[in-house]
C-alpha cells in the first residue's frame, strides 16, 4: 500500500489537483493545498507551475508532515476524501462518423493498415499515416477501415478533424486534446484548460484502453506528435494531403483509382441507367476525373445535366478543380451566387442562417429558401455535411468559389456580404451571451434581442457557434471593423467563464485588442479595451500564463481608472487579487481585495455600478476570508467568512451562501475544529443539493468526510 505522505503520493495529488482547476471545486482544493503547504513550510510558498516546482512543493509537504503528525493526518484526510471526477461519460463507447456507402479498391492500403494495427506491441506507438492529394479519399479510407475493425476497439473509436489546410487553420494541441477528451465523454468542467494538463490527462485516460484514434487532415508532424500515446491498446490513424516528415508512422500512400474501380464508383454514384444512357459523356468524365473519388462524386450529377461537360482529356488544373468548375456551371443563378458568397471566409460550418446573411440585404433575412439551396450544393458535391443541417467546403472547392465571387460579384459586393455575416454573428453572440449571463455587467446589452433561450440554451448556442464567432472576429479585424470585432469578442465571456473555451478564445481576444479606437471614442475605447484585457487575462490565468495575465490585469485597471469607470477599476484589481490567491500569495491577495473594496466604496448611490455592490462587496468579503485562510490566519478568516455568509443570506443568494459556508467549514477543519465545521457543512450541502450544483456539492461532501474521518 502506498504511503499517503510519501513524495510520490503527494506529487500525484498535487498534480491531480493542479489539473482539476477547470471549475470552482478544483480551485477550492488548490487553495486548501496552499494553506497546508504554508503550515508545512512555516512561510508563504508560491504555488507550483512546472513539474519541477511540483516536486519542490511535494518535498516541503513531506518534510512538514514528518515533523508535524497533525499535519500528516490533515493531509491524509484531505487527499483521501477529495471528490473523484466523473471521468469519461457512460453514454457508450465513442464511434466514428458513418463511412461512405460506396467504397471500392484500396486493398493494398487496407492491408498495410491491418498490418500496423495487428503488430505485436514492442513499446513503439502504433501509428499509420494515410496521405494523398485532396479528394483522393484519405478520410473515406480511414473511416471505412475503422468501421470494418470496430470490434477490435471495444473502448471506442474517436475522430478529430485537425483542420490542417494551412498553418493558420491548423488546430493547436490544447484545442485538439480538449476535443479528444470530449470525444471520450469527459465533462467540460473536468477538462484542464492548458495544453500540458489536457495532453497528460489524455494519455492517462487511454493508457489501459483499446481505442482507435483518427486524426484527420493533419498539417504537420509537429501538430500530431504531442497527441500520440504509447498505450499498447491504442492505434492512431493520421490522414494528410502529403507525407509528414518527422512523423514516425507507417506511410500509406493513396493514389488514383484504377480505371475499373473508377468506373464502378461513378456507376455507384450516378446509377447504372444514367451511365448506360450517356456512355460517351461517362467516358469523358472518367478521363477528366483521373481516378479521384471526390471528382467522381462531383461528376455523377453531370450525367443527368445536358450540355458541355468539358474536354475529354485530363485537365491541367487537376480533377478536383476541373469537376468543381463543371458542377458549378450546372447550377442555377441563385445556387451559384450562394456558393460564391459563402466561400468568402473560411467558416468552419455554414447553415441556412449564415447563407441568408451572406446573400440577403433585408434587416431580417429569411433562411428558409437557403436551406434548399444548401442541400442542392451538397447533392452536387460542392459542400460536405458538417452536422445536422450544417455544411462546409473542401479547401480546394472554397478557393474555387472565392475566386469566382471576386470576379463575378465584385469586391464591393463581396465585402458587403462578409460584413452582413459578421453583423449577424455579432447580433447572435451578443444576445446569447446576455441570456447566458443576464446578471453580468461584463456582457453588454444586445443590439438585437432574440427569442428567449434560457441560460442553458443560450450557452449551448454560444458553444455550437463558437468556431464561427472566432472566425467572425478575424473577419471583422481584416475589414477594419473594430466595433463588430469588440462586440464579438466581449460576447465570448460566457464561453470562457462557463464553458472553459480559454485556448480558443485567446487568439480572438488578442485580435480584437490590436484594433485601435478613434480618438473621438477614447473613453468608450478605453473601457472596451479594459474589458477585453480582463477577459484575456482570465483565460491566460487558466492556461497558466500568470506573468502575462498579471500585466493585462494591471493594464486593464489603468485603462478603467483613466476612463473614470470605478466599477471596472475595482473589478480589475479584484481579478488581480484572485490571481494572487491562485498563486497562494495570501497577503498580496488580501491587499488587492482591500484596495478593490475601497474603490467600490467610492461609488455613490445612483452612480453606475452602485446596484452591483450588494453582491460585489460580499463576494470581496468571502475572497478576503479565503486569502486569510491561505495565509494560515484562521481566526480572522472565520470572522470574515461568517460575515459573508450573513450577507449572502440577506440578499437571497443561496449559491454563494453555500460556497461561503463550505469555505467557513473548511477553515474550521484546517484550524483543527471539525466539530464546529460539521453543522456548517451540512447546511451548505442542503443548499447545494436544492440547487443541483453537482460539483460544489461533491466538494462539500468531501469536506464533511474530513469532519468525521478519525
Amino acid at each position: 500500500m502506498t504511503d499517503p505522505v510519501s513524495l510520490a503520493a503527494i506529487s500525484g495529488v498535487l498534480g491531480a489537483i493542479g489539473m482539476g482547476m477547470a471549475n470552482e471545486v478544483g480551485r477550492s482544493a488548490w487553495e486548501t493545498t496552499g494553506a497546508l503547504v504554508r503550515r508545512a513550510a512555516g512561510r508563504e510558498v508560491r504555488a507550483p507551475g512546472r513539474a519541477a516546482e511540483v516536486e519542490r512543493v511535494a518535498a516541503l509537504l513531506r518534510e512538514g508532515a514528518a515533523r508535524d503528525p497533525e499535519l500528516a493526518r490533515m493531509w491524509e484526510r484531505f487527499a483521501s476524501t477529495l471528490p473523484a471526477g466523473s471521468g469519461p461519460g457512460s453514454a457508450g463507447a465513442p464511434r466514428l462518423p458513418a463511412a461512405t456507402r460506396h467504397f471500392t479498391d484500396r486493398r493494398p492500403a487496407l492491408r498495410l493498415l491491418d498490418r500496423e494495427a495487428d503488430r505485436k506491441f514492442d513499446g513503439r506507438p502504433r501509428v499509420a499515416l494515410l496521405h494523398g492529394p485532396e479528394g483522393i479519399g484519405t478520410t473515406a479510407t480511414a473511416l471505412y477501415w475503422g468501421s470494418r475493425r470496430a470490434e477490435d476497439f471495444p473502448d471506442g473509436q474517436v475522430h478529430v478533424d485537425l483542420h490542417g489546410w494551412s498553418s493558420q487553420s491548423a488546430l493547436g494541441p490544447a484545442v485538439v486534446a480538449g476535443r479528444l477528451l470530449r470525444e471520450l465523454g469527459l465533462p467540460a468542467e473536468e477538462t484542464p484548460h492548458g495544453a500540458d494538463g489536457r495532453l497528460d490527462l489524455w494519455r492517462r485516460l487511454v493508457a489501459e484502453l483499446r481505442l482507435l484514434v483518427v486524426l484527420d487532415h493533419a498539417y504537420s508532424a509537429a501538430q500530431v506528435r504531442p497527441l500520440l500515446t504509447s498505450a499498447p491498446g491504442v492505434f492512431t490513424l493520421v490522414t494528410a494531403r502529403h507525407p509528414l516528415p518527422g512523423l514516425d508512422a507507417v506511410p500509406v500512400a493513396l493514389g488514383p483509382l484504377a480505371a475499373k474501380d473508377a468506373r464502378r464508383l461513378l456507376t455507384h454514384f450516378a446509377g447504372s441507367q444514367a451511365v448506360a444512357a450517356a456512355p460517351d459523356m461517362a467516358k469523358n468524365l472518367l478521363v477528366r476525373c483521373a481516378g479521384s473519388p471526390y471528382a467522381l462524386r462531383t461528376a455523377a450529377p453531370l450525367l443527368s445535366v445536358h450540355g458541355d461537360t468539358g474536354r475529354g482529356a485530363a485537365d491541367a488544373a487537376g480533377p478536383v478543380a476541373a469537376l468543381t468548375e463543371s458542377a458549378y456551371r450546372a447550377l442555377d443563378a441563385d445556387a451559384a451566387r450562394l456558393y460564391r458568397l459563402l466561400a468568402l471566409r473560411d467558416w468552419p460550418h455554414v447553415d441556412a442562417r449564415t447563407a441568408a446573411w451572406a446573400t440577403q440585404q433585408a434587416p431580417d433575412p429569411d433562411p428558409a429558401p437557403c436551406a434548399a439551396l444548401l442541400g442542392l450544393l451538397a447533392d452536387r458535391g460542392l459542400l460536405e455535411p458538417a452536422g445536422t443541417e450544417r455544411y462546409r467546403f473542401r479547401p480546394a472547392v472554397r478557393r474555387h468559389a472565392e475566386l469566382l465571387a471576386r470576379h463575378e460579384d465584385g469586391l464591393h459586393a463581396c465585402a458587403e456580404s462578409v460584413a452582413r455575416v459578421v453583423r449577424g454573428y455579432a447580433d447572435l453572440a451578443e444576445d446569447a451571451a446576455h441570456q447566458a449571463l443576464p446578471e453580468s455587467w461584463r456582457v453588454p446589452q444586445p443590439s438585437r434581442p432574440g427569442p428567449p433561450l434560457g441560460r442553458a440554451g443560450a450557452l449551448g448556442t454560444l458553444v455550437r457557434e463558437a468556431a464561427n464567432v472566432f472566425e467572425a472576429v478575424q473577419a471583422a479585424a481584416d475589414a477594419g471593423d473594430r466595433t463588430a470585432a469588440v462586440r464579438l469578442a466581449r460576447a465570448l465571456w460566457p464561453l470562457q467563464l462557463k464553458a472553459g473555451r480559454h485556448a480558443e478564445a485567446v487568439p480572438a481576444l488578442r485580435t480584437a485588442l490590436r484594433l485601435p479606437s478613434p480618438e473621438s471614442e477614447r473613453a468608450t475605447g478605453l473601457r472596451d479595451r479594459a474589458a477585453l484585457r480582463v477577459q484575456l487575462a482570465m483565460s491566460l490565468t487558466e492556461l497558466g500564463e500568470h506573468a502575462e495575465a498579471e500585466a493585462e490585469f494591471r493594464a486593464a485597471a489603468e485603462d478603467e481608472r483613466t476612463a473614470g469607470h470605478i466599477r471596472g477599476h475595482a473589478s480589475a484589481v479584484e481579478a488581480l487579487g484572485l490571481l494572487r490567491l491562485r498563486q497562494w500569495a495570501g497577503p498580496g491577495a488580501l491587499a488587492l481585495f482591500d484596495r478593490a473594496d475601497t474603490l467600490y466604496g467610492t461609488i455613490a448611490p445612483g452612480e453606475e455600478g452602485h446596484a452591483d455592490l450588494r453582491r460585489a462587496r460580499p463576494l470581496l468579503v468571502r475572497h478576503r476570508g479565503r486569502a486569510l485562510r491561505v495565509d494560515g490566519r484562521f481566526e480572522e478568516a472565520i470572522a470574515l467568512l461568517r460575515t459573508a455568509v450573513g450577507s449572502f443570506e440577506e440578499i437571497g443568494d443561496d449559491y454563494n451562501r453555500a460556497r461561503a459556508l463550505t469555505d467557513l467549514a473548511e477553515t474550521h477543519v484546517l484550524a483543527a475544529a471539525p466539530a464546529a465545521a460539521l453543522p456548517l457543512i451540512d447546511e451548505a450541502i442542503a443548499l447545494l443539493d436544492a440547487q443541483q450544483a453537482e460539483h460544489p456539492l461533491a466538494y462539500a461532501r468531501s469536506v464533511r468526510a474530513r469532519c468525521v474521518t478519525p
